[in-house]
């Protein structure tokens, strides 16, 4: 399988470090942490004047109709900046919630909306008690005529404070665990009944906890067929794992080249310790798990087309547990290569270990995709 970039990704590649380099430095995300809710809003009008926002939207729709390496592409290069934008909420997810669920003449204005940075969306499907099962829903929408009536809670819902609707899983019929009988609903950010508690993760992302207290929806909010929204979850939060494997690949390549460059400088016993062959060891180790890391990436986002949902799950969960592997040895060896310096705050490498760390455990930690693997080798 050739792995390589094609030309006309090279130059999308390049584009979006020239942008990180130059509009996204470390120092400049640190002062949109110290001073802002969530992030600059013209950085995400940006994202849209470079046609990022529509990277896999269809031209109809105002989108470039590319496929998902082109988002790959742009997700790997953004990582090195630690960007604080919900492009995966948004541009990942919520955009491929809109186009396979949504019903057709509203569909239109939402993702013009989204392309033009107007609309920025979220997914919220974990719960206090669901830990990594998407099929764990408790919280409930009754029917009520036209109507649903939402009551419950959802967990670290990223970029809730600032996204303008939300797209929430809830259980319309069946018991807690049921893979039937879940529901895909778009709801309002200002919703009467919904309230909202908002943190920092430890990566600086914005975070939420949402409690749904009789919100009322039209039956127009529906965004999945009735009692059938899991296999659209499971589709497009493997579309956000292969994803949030390339924006990591982005990072542990940022991490090797930096400690490279501190190897080189930093003498000890009249010679930079780059020289030892012990170092030179842990460096070749880096190394190749960042290309094993990429090239698992690569064959994740591949495979995101495929008909078979087995094929994908296992090409997803295959990726998130060998890149879980790399990020933590990767992450682990720049900060030890650093020496104290590597703890501090002030230089970018205990960041860029802390949002390997996050990457980890979103939508599944190495254990839990281990055992998904097996599950759906054996179907």
């Amino acid at each position: 399988m050739d792995l390589s970039l094609s030309v006309e990704h090279s130059i999308l590649r390049d584009s979006v470090e020239r942008f990180v380099r130059k509009s996204y430095p470390f120092d400049k995300r640190r002062k949109i942490v110290d001073e802002s809710e969530s992030f600059l809003q013209e950085n995400w009008q940006d994202f849209s004047k470079l046609g990022w926002l529509g990277l896999n939207l269809p031209e109809e729709f105002g989108g470039n109709g590319g496929s998902a390496v082109d988002t790959m592409v742009v997700a790997e290069a953004l990582g090195p900046g630690l960007i604080l934008e919900p492009f995966l909420e948004t541009v990942v997810i919520g955009s491929k919630l809109i186009q396979i669920g949504y019903n057709e003449r509203q569909r239109p204005e939402l993702l013009s909306n989204l392309v033009g940075g107007r609309l920025i969306l979220t997914f919220a499907f974990a719960e206090p008690q669901s830990r990594y099962n998407l099929s764990d829903v408790q919280l409930s929408a009754q029917q009520n005529g036209d109507q649903f009536i939402l009551n419950g809670k959802k967990a670290v819902v990223r970029h809730a404070n600032s996204a303008d609707k939300i797209i929430v899983s809830a259980r319309t019929t069946g018991d807690r665990r049921d893979k039937d009988g879940i529901t895909l609903f778009l709801v309002d950010r200002d919703s009467t009944g919904l309230s909202r508690q908002d943190y920092r993760l430890q990566d600086d992302v914005p975070a939420s906890e949402l409690i749904f207290d009789n919100v009322c929806l039209s039956r127009t909010a529906i965004m999945s067929e009735l009692d059938c929204g899991l296999p659209m979850i499971e589709l497009v939060v493997d579309h956000g794992i292969a994803m949030v494997c390339a924006e990591a690949v982005g990072i542990m390549s940022a991490l090797y080249t930096a400690t490279l460059q501190y190897v080189k400088t930093r003498e000890q016993f009249g010679q930079p310790i780059g020289k030892f062959q012990v170092i030179k060891h842990r460096m070749v180790d880096m190394l190749m798990s960042c290309e094993e890391a990429r090239s698992m990436a690569y064959m994740a986002t591949l495979k995101l087309g495929e008909s078979d949902p087995n094929v994908r799950k296992r090409a997803a969960s295959a990726a998130k547990v060998s890149i879980g592997k790399a990020a933590r040895f990767v992450g682990q060896q720049s900060i030890q290569l650093h020496g104290g310096m590597g703890m501090t705050d002030e230089l970018n490498v205990g960041h860029y270990f802390k949002r390997l760390t996050m990457i980890d455990i979103l939508f599944g930690d190495v254990d839990f995709h281990l055992k998904r693997y097996s599950a759906c080798a054996s179907d």
